[in-house]
């Protein structure tokens, strides 16, 4: 033997497993040559071997080097992940209370994180030329004043910065965030740019936008509606630099992006940026603490920021950017109509003053927009006779009926059936539909208004792909008068040619449980509501309820955000609410209630007391009943996240220690209680 002996090497190995820490492996000489911090890798777990990332390494790991088993393969393809890659997800997965390897593991394509298979180099190098650079003429747009001004402030900011550009709808605010992107991009040459929306529905429009105005730059979208094979192509052309602007949904919120350089979150108040299952982040919030790791400006847009957002703003941790005027069209904000459903009995669910819009409207050749945060036929289907009512046999809701087909279905755990002849528990054949859902009224509208082009778009309507890219395609060009539809139609869309929105039954989350619906209803309503009179038309927004004199409908009238902003904060300091307290949510489901809240009680009891931090008695939660298991809930709440981290920590590691036939999931920051 010559030459010096081979020091044995370890490396620490995260995988898509739920373990406290990293899995330690043994290197081979050949492997120590080229690994790397931040490199994938194949290694054995239990009788299978699975895709790894390596966090670190280590000459004296603290284990019995006997049962230390060696890595079976370096996966040097690809550059390694980022240092700052790899400390996002450790961050999320510390601050959401999982394992690192459950967020990194998940964060990466499908085509990186499998165990490869023969043609595994070939099919790297097909992924890199799938990916294809854009070259079309760039647009020149002139900002207004409003805009420039908080342009300068933008590119004049030096390092890490949390910017809320508050612009009212039509106000210009993605011209901002497009021209801030150019200019940062032309002073650091290779430097890229993350733009994230809420919705796949938003990406093709911006994505235009962005193609139209960066000539020659790699612009990409990527979100859960690729193929694996197209998001795999996406996500390496991003992490090779390929890639300079990167558009995407909350997933893209882990793209790996060297030359990251500025990140944007449109619509930053929507819901859709928390994740519901799995580790639930919240792209938001991670995208703020992504900036401040890289130390660079983040910019979050809004017309109706959240209350967290706004409340930052008043203390000035985040910076406040206005644009208060639309753009070339002051007269043309809508007036805010609001309809009496008791003074007009609908009907169909329609009022008549209502439909006598819809009806002008068409006459003038503009486009109307009928908003109804509800798909399906009709809500539920009952018996006349016996009381009857179309429950989801796994739920505890019922399901809608869908005319199309005759059929139920339940929204929630995707059974169907077909609707019954008769009352399965009387025989009366004579069962109705109760209630309004998008089929109802755009059946309604087609009966009424006989000559418009009507189109529904909602997540019944646009289940092939590329429908919904179609449809709103068609609305844009004019080929449609009427367009019926949930919040998919609300959002971030710019039509030109609606000068007339109606809103049926709101009224709903007026009454809800949730101490956050109606923050969410006032934006749901004054975005939708600013999906008119965008391009100088005259405007009228209808909005039809039982409540007209309810305060939240005059604010909207007034488009007083902030009035109404502040009124909820105060409610909230009052009550010490979210976000002047800070919460978790253990939920758990089970065969039997008794099982769900018995898990909870001893969870509780073994929490002990902890300064800061209460405890409150379980319960079941809001939807009692789901695909089959009974769920329960227990709300953490603490003045501090310093009091509340900490506690989750051990409290949940406690948990974990123990066997339980129970399945228990915790959320940090929930959105629904």
């Amino acid at each position: 033997m010559t030459g010096a002996s081979h020091v044995q090497r370890y490396v620490e190995v995260v995988v898509d497993l739920p373990l406290e820490q990293p899995l330690v492996y043994a290197l081979d000489e050949q492997a120590s040559a080229i690994a790397r911090q931040g490199h994938r890798c194949i290694v054995p777990v239990g009788r299978r071997t699975q895709v790894g990332v390596i966090t670190g390494f280590s000459e004296q790991p603290a284990i019995d080097l006997v049962r230390i088993r060696p890595v079976t393969r370096i996966l040097d393809d690809i550059e390694p992940l980022s240092l700052h890659w790899l400390e996002i997800t450790r961050f999320a997965s510390e601050y959401y209370q999982h394992s690192w390897g459950e967020v990194a593991l998940p964060a990466l394509p499908p085509a990186l994180r499998a165990v490869p298979g023969p043609r595994y180099a070939r099919s790297v190098e097909r992924l890199r030329s799938r990916a294809s650079e854009i070259a079309t003429p760039a647009s020149s747009v002139v900002p207004t004043a409003e805009q420039e001004a908080a342009l300068r402030v933008l590119t004049e900011a030096h390092g890490f910065g949390t910017y809320l550009l508050f612009g009212v709808t039509g106000s210009g605010k993605t011209e901002v965030y497009l021209a801030a992107i150019e200019r940062l991009m032309a002073a650091d040459l290779g430097s890229q740019a993350l733009l994230l929306v809420p919705e796949i529905n938003l990406t093709p429009q911006l994505e235009s936008s962005l193609r139209g105005r960066f000539p020659g730059i790699g612009c990409v979208a990527l979100h859960s509606g690729l193929s694996d094979t197209q998001r795999s192509s996406v996500w390496l052309a991003a992490h090779e630099g390929r890639a300079r602007i990167v558009i995407g949904t909350r997933l893209a919120v882990f793209a790996s992006m060297p030359r990251l350089a500025i990140i944007v979150v449109d619509e930053e108040h929507d819901p859709s940026y928390k994740a519901g299952e799995g580790v639930r982040y919240s792209a938001r919030d991670l995208a703020i603490k992504r900036a401040q790791l890289l130390g660079i400006p983040i910019v979050l847009g809004s017309a109706t920021p959240s209350l967290e957002t706004w409340a930052r703003a008043k203390t000035g941790s985040v910076r406040l950017l206005e644009l208060k005027q639309r753009i070339g069209a002051e007269q043309s904000a809508p007036s805010v109509e609001l309809i009496d459903s008791r003074t007009h009995p609908p009907v169909h669910g329609l009022c008549e003053p209502v439909v006598q819009a819809l009806s002008d409207t068409l006459v003038r050749g503009e486009q109307s927009l009928v908003f109804l945060n509800r798909r399906g036929y009709a809500p539920v289907v009952a018996c006349d006779a016996c009381g009857w009512l179309s429950h989801c046999p796994r739920c505890s809701t019922f399901a809608v009926f869908h005319k199309p087909d005759r059929s139920l279905h339940c929204h929630h755990c995707g059974y169907s059936e077909r609707v019954p002849r008769a009352c399965p528990t009387c025989g009366n054949q004579g069962l109705k539909g109760v209630g309004h859902g998008t089929q109802r009224i755009e059946e309604s509208l087609q009966a009424r208004l006989p000559t418009a082009r009507i189109v529904r778009i909602d997540r019944d309507s646009t289940r092939r792909r590329h429908s919904a890219e179609h449809a709103f395609d068609a609305v844009h060009a004019g080929a449609v008068d009427v367009l019926v539809g949930t919040q998919m139609i609300a959002k971030g869309h710019d039509y030109q040619r609606v000068s007339l929105v109606v809103v049926v039954n709101p009224d709903g989350q007026l009454v809800s449980h949730d101490f956050r619906a109606p923050e969410r209803l006032f934006s749901t309503l004054l975005q939708v509501a600013g999906r008119a009179g965008r391009a100088g038309l005259p405007s009228r927004v209808l909005v039809q309820t039982r409540f007209p004199g309810h305060p939240l409908f005059a604010a909207l009238a007034r488009r007083d955000f902030a009035a109404f902003a502040d009124e909820q904060l105060g409610e909230r300091r009052a009550a010490n609410m979210p976000p002047y307290s800070h919460q978790a949510l253990l939920t758990t489901e089970a065969r039997s209630m008794d099982s769900a809240l018995g898990f909870l009680r001893d969870a509780r009891e073994s929490a002990g007391s902890t300064a800061g931090v209460r405890l409150y008695d379980p319960v079941p939660m809001p939807m009692q009943r789901l695909a089959g298991a009974e769920r329960a809930q227990l709300l953490v709440e603490a003045d501090r996240r310093s009091a509340l981290q900490p506690f989750l920590r051990t409290w949940l590691a406690a948990l974990r220690a123990r066997r339980s036939p129970v399945r228990w999931q915790i959320e940090v920051d929930p959105q629904q209680i």
